[in-house]
């Protein structure tokens, strides 16, 4: 179950109808710093802690932003889902997804929200270089060949956490699935809904080990993903 924390009202930098939701999980390190971050682009923050055994919890409550708790892990797809509901029931117009382990640079909100006017849904493409894993540069592309393969939707970088879409488009792209999976679940969604999206690209700071989608994430999503075109 979720319990909801204090909320920050909005600080007037964008429309009281966009939230920034953030999913985390044993980000005691980075999480402060990423709401101070988004703070200043935002005052609609949702953080959903998803289960962590740190002060992740704490941390964010102390921030003073809506803080949503599942009190056992359900994995990232579950807890941005369970964010995005919170600001749907709260009047939320747009919705940005940034994670909490600070790779992703809150300042790039704005382009999101610019693109987001004339589309649907906004997906961020991280730069490949030599400072994205390589095990994270070969999987990804692997996938994003699957995802046009079946779905029909380019998208370059299909397991970046960076996105935004509307309300109706959320509805649209809602995913079932409780893992890393869910963010091919919304670009296979975004396909059969025919929606209107756009790419841009991002910075992404790899400022620890990684410990994103393993090898065995993007085989069960490459296997979800062959399942979801049969039976849906």
């Amino acid at each position: 179950m979720a319990q909801r924390s204090r909320s920050l009202r909005s600080t007037g930098q964008m429309k009281n109808d966009v939230f920034v939701v953030i999913p985390a999980r044993n980000e005691e390190k980075h999480i402060a710093g990423v709401i101070k971050g988004v703070r200043r682009f935002c005052g609609n923050i949702v953080v959903v802690d998803d289960g962590s055994t740190d002060r992740t919890l704490d941390i964010a409550r102390k921030n003073k932003v809506t803080a949503l708790h599942h009190i056992t892990n359900l994995g990232k797809g579950a807890s941005v889902n369970t964010g995005c509901q919170y600001a749907l029931d709260k009047g939320a117009k747009k919705i940005v997804l940034i994670d909490s382990d600070g790779q992703h640079d809150p300042k790039e909100i704005t382009k999101f929200l610019k693109l987001l006017k004339d589309h649907d849904i906004v997906f961020g493409v991280r730069r490949f270089n030599k400072d994205m894993p390589f095990i994270l540069r070969f999987g990804n592309l692997f996938i994003t060949k699957t995802v046009e393969k079946l779905f029909k939707v380019k998208v370059f970088d299909t397991q970046c956490g960076y996105r935004a879409f509307t309300a109706e488009a959320y509805r649209k792209v809602k995913w079932k699935a409780r893992d890393y999976s869910m963010e091919s679940e919304m670009i296979a969604n975004t396909g059969k809904s025919n929606l209107k999206y756009a790419e841009v690209s991002i910075r992404t700071i790899y400022s620890d080990k990684y410990k994103g989608t393993t090898v065995l994430d993007g085989v069960k999503i490459v296997f979800d993903m062959i399942w979801w075109k049969v039976v849906r």
